[in-house]
């Protein structure tokens, strides 16, 4: 899968609509997908990530809140594969300034919507997901 030019949907970001977004479809879109977003969304915080990775994750977030992009969410089961596969690749690129502190701020906002079996989903995030 070719991705889109998702450095077009930064002016979508903003944390009020991510958090809306993210809590919304958290079930449909899977624990890999949510997961992939809370830490690109909590990486997006530390001041250890340097400006050219945050205005990639920006873009990535963007392009999840974003209604108009290259498959629609509405789309049953494909509509949201486009985001992932726009999130697993900035997570990739920016995966070494990812704290554990992140990682544990991610896992357990992710608990709250999601029970244990569908959290081990993301143990895999990587093997699954390349692009």
């Amino acid at each position: 899968m070719e991705l889109p030019d998702f450095m077009q949907y930064s002016n979508k970001f903003s944390k009020g609509e991510f958090l809306e977004k993210i809590s919304r479809v958290a079930k449909r879109a899977g624990a890999k997908l949510v997961y992939s977003a809370l830490i690109l969304y909590y990486t997006l915080q530390s001041d250890q990530v340097s400006v050219k990775d945050k205005a990639i994750i920006i873009g990535a977030l963007g392009y999840l809140i974003s209604p108009l992009d290259v498959v629609p969410d509405a789309i049953p089961i494909v509509g949201l594969g486009d985001d992932l596969s726009v999130l697993v690749y900035v997570l990739q690129k920016v995966w070494g300034d990812v704290s554990d502190d992140v990682k544990q701020k991610a896992k357990e906002k992710l608990s709250k919507w999601f029970d244990d079996d569908e959290i081990l989903e993301i143990n895999d995030l990587f093997n699954d997901s390349k692009s």
